[in-house]
């Protein structure tokens, strides 16, 4: 299976992570803008909310040379979103600080802070597919670069899981992996291999 790597993943990339035993992230690719490379959706108490943070690209777009532009206060509005969004979700607490210490490291490139975040994700969910990097258009893999992103349909159909605002808004589907996470804890394995 070859992906694209994604900030803050959709549940439905991890539904792959967790069906796949190697996974080819393609590190040659063009940077895509308006993609999950550096934006994903979260539930707030107002509804969905897309979070994003802006990039330094130098005129090239080759995805391991993309910056991720700090001289924004992005990093604090984005905690504090997910702070507001999450603090009374079940297992919030559990992950929280781990994950806020990933963003707090600042990685310099865009790469390396979404394969950080990957990596968490997977550690704390149970999954742990061979994760390379080389994939030059391998025959017969199957390419879901293109079909994973927020302007398209989710590629698999999800069954409801216990979100925060679910009175208010009921189920909203395929948001970041870390609304799944933080509602269903160590049960999110079970999920994802369940219900896709």
């Amino acid at each position: 299976m070859i992906l694209s790597i994604a900030y803050f993943p959709p549940v439905e990339y991890f539904a792959l992570l967790a069906r796949y035993s190697s996974v080819y992230m393609d590190a040659d690719e063009r940077y895509q803008k308006q993609s999950y490379r550096n934006r994903c959706r979260i539930l707030t108490a107002n509804g969905p909310m897309d979070l994003s943070f802006p990039i330094i690209h130098n005129g090239s777009y080759g995805i391991r040379e993309v910056q991720v532009d700090y001289s924004t206060d992005w990093l604090r509005r984005t905690e504090y979103a997910i702070d507001s969004a999450y603090f009374s979700s079940p297992f919030f607490e559990y992950y929280r600080d781990e994950l806020f210490s990933v963003l707090d490291s600042k990685p310099s490139l865009l790469w390396d802070l979404d394969m950080g975040i990957i990596h968490f994700f997977c550690r704390k969910i149970g999954i742990s597919p061979e994760i390379k990097t080389e994939c030059r258009d391998l025959p017969g893999e199957d390419d879901f670069r293109s079909l994973i992103h927020p302007k398209r349909s989710p590629v698999f159909r999800n069954s409801p899981y216990w979100q925060v605002f679910r009175d208010k808004f009921g189920f909203v589907p395929n948001l970041s992996v870390m609304d799944l996470l933080f509602n269903e804890g160590p049960e999110s394995i079970c999920y994802l291999r369940n219900n896709y």
